[in-house]
C-alpha cells in the first residue's frame, strides 16, 4: 500500500473556540458539515460519505481545543481537528492534519476548503 503524506491546514473561524469544539465532536454536529452522516456507539464514530461507511475513534481530546480521530480500518493514519486562540488578537484558527495519497493530495485540500467553507455557514462566522 502507498504511503499517505500529512497534510497541514490552516482557516481562520469567526468564533469562539467553545462555540467551535462541539461541531468537531458530536455526532449531530458533525453531520451538519463533515460528513453526509455520522453516529456514534460504543465510542465509535461511523462517518457516511456518499453511503460509504468510514469508522474511527476518538484517540486524544482536550476541551475546546483538540481533537484526534483514529480510522480504524486506515492504520496507522487518522485526521486531527486543532482549535488555536491568538493570545493578542483573539483570531481563532481551526488547525487540521489529515493524510491523502500523492494523487489525492488536490483533491482532499478542495473538500476541507468546501468542508471548512460550510461549517463557516452553520455556525455564522
Amino acid at each position: 500500500m502507498a504511503e499517505k503524506i500529512k497534510l497541514n491546514l490552516e482557516y481562520i473561524v469567526n468564533s469562539s473556540p467553545r462555540i467551535l469544539f462541539p461541531y468537531l465532536e458530536e455526532p449531530n454536529a458533525l453531520s451538519q458539515w463533515f460528513a453526509d452522516d455520522v453516529n456514534f456507539r460504543e465510542s465509535i464514530y461511523d462517518f457516511i460519505w456518499d453511503d460509504e461507511s468510514y469508522k474511527a475513534k476518538i484517540v486524544s481530546i482536550k476541551e475546546n481545543k483538540l481533537i484526534r480521530y483514529k480510522w480504524l480500518e486506515d492504520e496507522p493514519y487518522y485526521f486531527e481537528l486543532e482549535i488555536d486562540q491568538d493570545e493578542l488578537t483573539n483570531d481563532v484558527a481551526l488547525r487540521i492534519t489529515d493524510f491523502a495519497k500523492e494523487e489525492d493530495v488536490e483533491n482532499r485540500k478542495m473538500i476541507w476548503n468546501n468542508s471548512i467553507e460550510y461549517l463557516q455557514s452553520v455556525i455564522g462566522g
